[in-house]
């Protein structure tokens, strides 16, 4: 009979995937360590990505997985977790507290790119992760509202305190402002305040900044793209033509500027009735998977119209901190989930990781 060897255990490994990466553990570098005691295998693995809420689920799957094999007979899978920072675009490097930005966008309005935002960093946060929004919509803030904080934030010498809000660290414009005091700025003075919201605030130890974007291809989107170190953009759309058109100009507008797209979210993809529960694509079908594929891009998630989804919103509890036990939940959960699993696949940054080298003359 063969022995079990730790290459045998690997090659095992090699052939899992992770669900939400879509890709296998070895490839992804989650296998740390491997010990071997006669038939029985332990395996240290670490995510790039928060996992709290499955990390008993998929460490059991894993398990299951290697005591399949004939020659392992027990099989234990330490699973746990770290958010490094990742390759941004141009010659950029990461902002000292915030280990990833990432960009919520979407080529026109209305079709619920805010919500999904808000809803997804929580998502994000539920799952263990340290997490930031901020509200790149100078004309239009809708964080205070979304999220039920309100009043002017403080500040520590010239610094910023970010607001709390469901255990987010937020900033937005709207904080400064009454909520019908028009923005009346031109392009310049919009990106000037857009750069001081990000880097004058104190941001504490992000792994994650969720930056929601206003609609289109405008200053705001090209002042991130040159001066904001992004590690990755998610489109948001709906299944209609005329949203898709758009949302397809906002996925060419970040690979000219070199910035990675994590994938598409296909909002509204259905409409829950309030009364009978009846699920049905009053806005059409298979949109966001047609442009996902013909963008070669994932197709993240598909989310519902519901009247709850607006409700929570409007009362400042979002859905994901409203009712975190229910389906729409889980929705955002996953599609959190999957997004950050995404983000985890593309390259580290170098930056901060190589030695700095000091010539002296003697």
């Amino acid at each position: 009979m063969s022995r079990l060897s730790e290459a045998h255990v690997r090659e095992i490994l090699a052939g899992i995937d992770d669900p939400n990466a879509n890709a296998d553990l070895v490839s992804l570098g989650w296998v740390r360590g491997v010990g071997i005691d006669g038939d029985r295998v332990s395996v240290d693995l670490r995510a790039g990505y928060p996992l709290q809420g499955i990390r008993e689920e998929l460490a059991a799957d894993i398990a299951g997985r290697l005591e399949a094999d004939a020659l392992i007979d027990k099989a234990v899978v330490n699973l746990d977790w770290k958010v490094v920072a990742h390759a941004v675009q141009g010659d950029l490097k990461p902002l000292e507290q915030i280990r990833n930005i990432i960009a919520v966008a979407s080529g026109k309005g209305g079709v619920g790119k805010s919500a999904t935002a808000v809803n997804l960093a929580l998502g994000l946060q539920a799952d263990g992760a340290r997490v930031g929004v901020l509200d790149a919509d100078i004309y239009g803030p809708s964080m205070p509202r979304m999220l039920g904080v309100r009043g002017q934030p403080q500040t520590v010498g010239n610094r910023i305190v970010p607001q709390q809000a469901h255990g987010l660290q937020v900033m937005s414009i709207g904080f400064m402002v009454e909520e019908d005091t028009p923005m009346i700025w031109r392009g310049p003075m919009v990106t000037s305040a857009l750069q001081q919201l990000l880097t004058e605030t104190n941001w504490e130890s992000l792994d994650y900044l969720v930056v929601d974007l206003p609609p289109g291809t405008g200053d705001i989107q090209l002042t991130l793209a040159q001066r904001v170190p992004v590690s990755g953009c998610l489109v948001v759309t709906t299944p209609q033509d005329i949203a898709l058109l758009d949302a397809r100009k906002a996925v060419q507008m970040f690979r000219k500027v070199e910035m990675s797209v994590l994938g598409i979210v296909e909002n509204m993809s259905t409409h829950i009735c309030g009364q009978c529960g009846h699920e049905e694509p009053i806005f059409g079908s298979g949109g966001g998977a047609w442009m996902a594929e013909q963008y070669g891009v994932p197709l993240l998630g598909q989310l519902p119209l519901d009247l709850r989804i607006r409700e929570d919103l409007d009362h400042g509890r979002p859905t994901v901190v409203s009712a975190p036990d229910s389906e729409l939940t889980a929705r955002y959960r996953a599609v959190a989930r999957n997004l950050a699993a995404r983000l985890s696949a593309t390259p580290r940054s170098l930056s901060g990781s190589l030695p700095q080298i000091n010539i002296l003359n003697t």
